[in-house]
């Protein structure tokens, strides 16, 4: 085979996305911090679903219609760092093919090198020994040992990829001291081999994933504008035979197996409504957490033919573009999970939060849909986690026509309040983005959570179900109950410089522990204000800032 044509690359970016699919729990658990966080896998599978979605149903007779039309997918529902550069690997891939009908081996070499240099330039500070080392070894190879068969390239180029992701932990030696490779290459090798088994006519189904994956990472269903199955029960919760239920984590691997959900949790009672192409994953995920009370479950393809029919008819008619004008001239957005997180970056100010964070990194299109919300000329941007701020990079160019977005590039929640907090809408931009990045230099963050393995790092012994607190990125102390961590995380951190300690307390933490805190560390430590308050923030027992 010496070309690819549109609809063969079709193929292979869709094959290769369901590849991923069938295999992002794996990668999921390449995680190397043994916190709750391994999403690179489920945030990549979620980049990919969107792009795939966008060509599934396209007959262009160009490659260069195909891949540009798959990478706009892809950016507008990249999620987290590696869904972001995934997205612009692809956005450089198409770029080389600008004008192009097929595809040779010299193009195909051009186009994965094209897309090695976009995404490094889309990475501030890039690192190596992730999937940027990957993409750039394996297409530099590439590069380097064209052949005339397409098909030889394409094995080429993933043989090379796969080499390099072996070579990942002598890159990177936090992968090394845990023994794993980068589960951002591991990712993208997965894409890679789809799309050689899509070139080969091998075309890769997506797999049903098993309730326990879905646990583990939520999917995202490609067709999510489907209504297959209205599925309603009621279910009595039983922590003590079953899985402890966290309801933000819940909803949100529910909300990957469909949409129109609605969660209602009242003690030990949770009823649950939600339109899914697969109720029996949705039904057995539900059991994990305790006992079934009532079930429902409707077919609602009628309902679903009415729709599309619908729909078909509103596109015969021309639609009108909407302008996008601002009405005012300043706005603030955050990222924040927990309802008492978000009450009080509300409180100060805060125009629209996305509901999001560890482990529910939002796309950029849904914080591209929360700046425009915001309706405003200056929009300030607070991710609020290191996995969210390109994101966040990358929805400020989505709308440098129409928006004027500054993102702070606050990595923690409580460097989010505190850079918040210094907004003065009497200050011109520059001045608070001055005082803001001066607030967050001096802010001290530090969290606690539980692990969710046996590992051992810093020197640190870690043991699974354990919490363990941490600091600017390092573990510090592993503990069997989650406030005797915080209490040694305290000692650690707080000195006679400090003068006010911020922490908002987790759903997981009684109304009883939230009180002795209130009691007993201000005595602990007299010198220093204490501000603790409800966040009800999934995942995290305690999110700490100090200043």
């Amino acid at each position: 085979m010496k070309t690819i044509s549109a609809k063969v690359l079709k193929e292979m970016l869709i094959s290769g996305a369901n590849n991923l699919y069938n295999h992002y729990p794996e990668i999921d658990a390449l995680n190397v911090f043994p916190v709750p966080d391994g999403d690179t896998g489920m945030n990549m599978n979620l980049t990919l679903a969107s792009g795939a979605k966008e060509i599934q149903n396209r007959n262009d007779s160009d490659v260069y219609s195909i891949a540009l039309t798959f990478s706009k997918g892809l950016l507008m529902g990249a999620r987290g760092n590696s869904g972001v550069i995934t997205s612009q690997i692809f956005r450089g891939f198409a770029q080389a093919l600008e004008g192009k009908k097929t595809i040779n081996a010299d193009l195909l070499a051009d186009a994965f090198s094209k897309g090695s240099e976009v995404a490094y330039k889309a990475v501030m500070r890039p690192v190596e020994g992730t999937i940027l080392t990957v993409i750039r070894e394996s297409s530099s190879a590439l590069a380097g040992n064209v052949n005339e068969d397409i098909e030889k390239s394409m094995k080429y180029i993933l043989s090379e990829a796969k080499a390099s992701l072996k070579r990942t932990p002598d890159l990177l030696p936090v992968l090394k001291e845990v023994g794993v490779v980068d589960s951002g290459g591991a990712g993208l090798v997965k894409i890679l081999e789809g799309m050689l088994s899509g070139l080969q006519g091998k075309f890769i189904e997506k797999k049903e994933i098993s309730a326990d994956a879905a646990d583990a990472s939520a999917q995202q269903a490609v067709e999510s504008d489907e209504f297959g199955y209205c599925t309603e029960f009621i279910l009595r919760l039983d922590p003590e035979n079953k899985k402890p239920f966290i309801e933000n984590r819940f909803k949100s691997v529910l909300q990957g197996h469909g949409n129109s959900l609605v969660v209602v949790h009242d003690d030990d009672i949770v009823k649950v409504h939600v339109h899914t192409l697969h109720p029996g994953a949705v039904l057995t995920y539900g059991q994990s957490f305790g006992e079934f009370v009532k079930i429902k479950v409707e077919n609602m393809t009628e309902q679903h033919t009415a729709l599309m029919e619908e729909k078909a008819q509103a596109e015969e008619a021309p639609a009108e573009e909407e302008k996008f004008e601002p009405q005012n001239d300043v706005g603030l957005v955050a990222v924040a999970a927990g309802k008492g997180v978000a009450d009080a970056f509300s409180e100060l100010g805060v125009n629209e939060i996305i509901t999001g964070g560890q482990t529910m990194n939002p796309s950029i299109n849904d914080i591209v849909a929360a700046i425009k919300k915001a309706n405003a000329k200056t929009v300030f941007v607070f991710p609020n986690n290191s996995n969210i701020v390109m994101a966040a990079l990358q929805a400020k160019d989505v709308l440098h026509d129409e928006v004027d977005v500054i993102v702070i590039s606050t990595k923690t929640i409580p460097e989010g309040i505190a850079a918040v907090s210094q907004f003065s809408p009497d200050l011109s931009n520059d001045e608070n983005v001055k005082n803001m990045k001066e607030t967050i230099s001096h802010i001290i963050s530090g969290e606690i959570t539980y692990a969710v393995k046996d590992t051992k790092m810093n020197g640190v012994e870690i043991k699974k179900n354990n919490y363990m607190a941490i600091m600017k990125k390092k573990i510090i102390c592993c503990e069997s109950k989650s406030d005797k961590a915080l209490e040694k995380m305290l000692k650690k951190a707080i000195t006679e410089d400090n003068y006010l300690a911020t922490i908002f307390v987790g759903e997981n933490v009684s109304d009883k522990i939230l009180k002795e805190l209130k009691e007993d560390l201000p005595e602990t430590y007299p010198n220093i204000e204490f501000d603790i308050r409800r966040g009800d923030q999934p995942v995290y027992d305690y999110l700490v800032g100090i200043e």
